[in-house]
C-alpha cells in the first residue's frame, strides 16, 4: 500500500509501504479519508513522536470501511471512523477495535474523519476530566480552529454558556453560528475584562502562555483550568495563595498518550452522549477544505493558515 512518509529536508512523499496486518482484537479498515491536526504538522517537524507500536506516518483520525476483522464488534463492509496513534495517512491501517466507532447515521466519509481525534479530546475534557454541566460558563480558547469548533458545540449541547477566543472578525462570526455566546478578538479585545463579566468555571486550552497566570486566578470558586497544548508558550507566573484561596485545579491532558483501553472508554462515552445529535444534525464536524491525500503538504499550509474548522484529505 501507499503512506505519506516525511523525507530527510520534511517534505512529504507518497510511497509504497509494508501492507498492515491485523492481530487478535484489531480492525483492517480501507481509508477513505483521513483529518489533518497541528499534531501531524508537529509529528512532521520531529517535535512529537508517535507511540510506541504505531506506524511512522501521521494521521490520527480516518473513515472508512472495515476489510478485515479480528473482534467481534466489527464485520468487514462495515462503515467506521476511528480515533488512532498514528498511520492515517496511508490507504489502510490497523487499530485495536476499542478505538472504532460506527459513522453515524446520514454522515459521509469527509465529514466522519473529522469526529475522532477533536471531538473525543473536547467531550474528554469537558465532560469527563471537569465535569461539565448545564449552566457552566466555559473558555474555549482559539475557538475557531478543528478542536474549538468541536468543542464549543459539546459544551453547547451540556448548557453551558461559551467565551472563546479568534484571531479575526471573520473568525469571530463562525462561533457565533456555531454557539459561542461572548467572542473575544484576541489581537484587539481583552480576554480578562470578559472573563471578570463573565467568570468562567471550566477553561479548555491550547495556547497556555504568559496570560495564563493571571486569567487562571478571575475563574470562579472552583474552577478547572485544562491544559492540552502550549501553542503561546510554555512558561507563565501563578499567584498560589490565589489558587489556594478559590480552590483552583489546574489539569494537563493530553489524548494520544492513553492506553487504547483507556481511549476506547473516552470513545464509548462520546459515543453515548452524541452519535445521536450528529445523526440529527445538531452537532457537526466543521470542514474547511478537502484535498486528496496526494496534497498532503498544501493541507499542513492550511493548517497553518487563516481558517476555521479542519481539512481532510480523501484518500479514495
Amino acid at each position: 500500500m501507499k503512506a505519506i512518509l516525511v523525507n530527510p529536508d520534511q517534505s512529504l512523499v507518497w510511497t509504497d509501504v509494508a501492507d498492515p496486518a491485523p492481530r487478535d482484537g484489531e480492525v483492517l479498515i480501507d481509508i477513505h479519508c483521513a483529518a489533518c491536526n497541528r499534531a501531524d504538522v508537529l509529528q512532521r517537524a520531529g517535535k512529537y513522536p508517535p507511540p510506541e507500536g504505531c506506524p511512522e506516518w501521521m494521521g490520527l483520525e480516518v473513515s472508512g470501511v472495515v476489510l478485515e476483522s479480528k473482534s467481534k464488534r466489527y464485520k468487514p463492509g462495515d462503515r467506521v471512523c476511528a480515533l488512532l496513534g498514528g498511520g492515517g495517512y496511508a490507504e489502510r491501517v490497523t487499530v485495536d477495535a476499542g478505538m472504532v466507532l460506527p459513522i453515524p447515521d446520514g454522515m459521509d466519509f469527509v465529514k466522519a474523519a473529522a469526529i475522532p481525534e477533536t471531538f473525543a479530546t473536547a467531550y474528554l475534557n469537558l465532560v469527563l476530566e471537569a465535569g461539565l454541566k448545564a449552566g457552566d460558563t466555559v473558555l474555549i480558547m482559539a475557538g475557531a480552529s478543528g478542536l474549538g469548533t468541536a468543542a464549543i458545540q459539546v459544551a453547547k449541547v451540556f448548557g453551558a454558556t461559551v467565551i472563546t477566543t479568534v484571531g479575526s472578525d471573520a473568525k469571530s462570526a463562525d462561533v457565533k453560528a456555531l454557539g459561542a455566546d461572548f467572542v473575544v478578538n484576541r489581537k484587539t479585545g481583552s480576554l480578562g475584562e470578559v472573563m471578570d463579566a463573565h467568570p468562567v468555571d471550566i477553561a479548555l486550552d491550547c495556547a497556555a502562555g504568559s496570560d495564563f497566570g493571571k486569567n487562571f486566578l478571575r475563574m470562579n470558586r472552583g474552577g478547572r483550568w485544562i491544559i492540552v497544548s502550549t501553542l503561546a508558550g510554555e512558561e507563565s507566573v501563578i499567584n498560589l495563595r490565589g489558587v489556594m484561596k478559590k480552590g483552583l485545579r489546574l489539569i494537563g491532558s493530553t489524548l494520544r498518550s492513553r492506553t487504547p483501553q483507556m481511549k476506547g472508554i473516552v470513545l464509548e462515552e462520546m459515543r453515548k452522549a452524541l452519535w445521536d445529535k450528529f445523526a440529527s444534525g445538531e452537532i457537526a464536524p466543521v470542514v474547511c477544505g478537502v484535498l486528496p491525500i496526494t496534497e498532503a503538504e498544501r493541507a499542513h499550509e492550511m493548517i497553518n493558515s487563516d481558517h476555521t474548522g479542519k481539512v481532510v484529505m480523501t484518500v479514495q
